[in-house]
């Protein structure tokens, strides 16, 4: 199943990007249409999967998580894939889960507290089934962090199983 983006949606994506809690009278203002054509459009980003979530963005560092941590994880033989994935993805410091190309098999963003917690974490890390080793690296700055994706008129395909 496919949905088209047209410059509306995008106006709309590109609104709720940039404040998540704008109310709909002010994204119809924006774009020109009644609250209620605002409304259904969003209702059909939301059920062809488009719009998947409403969140808050938090500060990590107020909240004392002071540590941010790319890990890339070596996990031999695909058999321990699916396991080392459901594991990951339950941990609550890891916050993305990637499988890449390249050294190693996965790359970890996490989150915590301190260095003690985080060599808690790697330990954890590498003691699951298949995990050959990790290399970590500590963020020492961050200039840019966003989940925000750029916004156009575009034919939208369903996701395959495997995205």
């Amino acid at each position: 199943m496919s949905h088209t983006l047209d410059e509306i949606d995008a106006q709309i994506l590109a609104l709720l990007q940039e404040d998540g809690r704008i109310q709909r009278n002010a994204i119809s203002e924006e774009v020109g249409l009644s609250v209620s054509a605002v409304s259904e459009r969003m209702r059909k980003l939301e059920a062809h999967g488009i719009i998947q979530g409403y969140h808050a963005v938090l500060d990590a560092k107020r909240l004392r998580f002071d540590i941010t941590a790319f890990i890339r994880v070596g996990v031999d033989g695909s058999e321990h894939y699916p396991q080392f994935v459901d594991a990951a993805t339950a941990m609550t410091e890891v916050l993305e889960v990637h499988s890449i190309t390249g050294e190693g098999s996965h790359v970890l963003k996490i989150r915590t507290e301190n260095t003690t917690s985080l060599e808690r974490f790697l330990s954890r890390i590498q003691a699951l089934p298949g995990v050959s080793g990790t290399s970590t690296s500590i963020v020492l700055s961050t200039f840019k962090e966003t989940r925000t994706v750029p916004t156009r008129p575009i034919e939208v395909f369903a996701p395959t199983e495997e995205a």
